[in-house]
Order: C-alpha cells, then sequence, then structure tokens
C-alpha cells in the first residue's frame, strides 16, 4: 500500500472510531446527565484548573466549541471559573464538588465497559492499539 493509501485507510479508520467512542461516551455519561462532550471537558480539568485554550489545545478541539461547554458546566455547577495568575482576561475553568462527583458516578459503567473491550481484543492488543494511536498522534503534532 502507498504511503497516501495508508493515510486515507488510517484516516477512516480513525473517523468510524471517533464515531464510536462518542456513541459508547454518549451512552455511559447519559445517566448521570452529561453528554460526552461535558465529560470530556470536565475530564480535562481534572488534574487541574485549565483556560479554555489549553483544553481545546489538549483535546483537539475548537476554543469557541469548549467555551459553549464550559459556560453550561458553569451554569449548571459542575464547573466554575477562577482567576488565572498567568493570564488576567482567560479564566481557569476547573471542576466543582458536582462535577467531580457526576464523573465519579460514570467510572462503575466505563469500568465495566472496558474490561469488555479488553476482554474482546485481548489486554496486550488493547495496550498496543493505544501506544499506536499515541504515536500517531505525537507524529501529527511534529508534522502540524
Amino acid at each position: 500500500m502507498t504511503p497516501a493509501e495508508l493515510l486515507s485507510r488510517t484516516a477512516l479508520a480513525v473517523f468510524r472510531v471517533h464515531g464510536q467512542i462518542l456513541e459508547v461516551s454518549e451512552d455511559l455519561s447519559r445517566p448521570v446527565g452529561l453528554t460526552a462532550a461535558r465529560w470530556q471537558v470536565l475530564g480535562a480539568v481534572l488534574p487541574e484548573p485549565l483556560p479554555v485554550s489549553g483544553i481545546a489545545r489538549a483535546m483537539g478541539l475548537t476554543r469557541q466549541g469548549v467555551q459553549r461547554i464550559a459556560d453550561l458546566l458553569v451554569e449548571q455547577g459542575l464547573a466554575e471559573y477562577r482567576p488565572n495568575p498567568a493570564h488576567q482576561r482567560a479564566k481557569l475553568l476547573a471542576v466543582t464538588e458536582a462535577g467531580l462527583a457526576a464523573v465519579h458516578r460514570i467510572q462503575p459503567a466505563h469500568r465495566e465497559f472496558a474490561q469488555r473491550l479488553s476482554d474482546q481484543l485481548g489486554a496486550e492488543e488493547f495496550e498496543q492499539v493505544a501506544a499506536a494511536l499515541e504515536k500517531l498522534v505525537a507524529a501529527l503534532d511534529k508534522l502540524r
């Protein structure tokens, strides 16, 4: 296969996986009143508060899209804006106790689905898939 054919094959597979992961994420997050997008943004700020632009970069999303979701999370009381010592206008988004509780309520179903997927693929193959995708992300980052 040529590099162009491999890129097309990879892109089509990634598009399909993206759709499937979003569908699973919607199914996992819906029972706790979240959407996949809201769960994704909350997940980005679990380790530490981040500006909207930082979340967008980390997740490969648009800043405008993340801003819209962040505002909704704040309205719901699942996140809050905090002052950013590094930039006066770019506030930091932080998860609240309610947001953390919502994410924790997803975890049992997430673990169960992850185990089923691991059983389907095999633990070693699952690790290889994750490593290959991380390597692809890093290579694309270098080329952009």
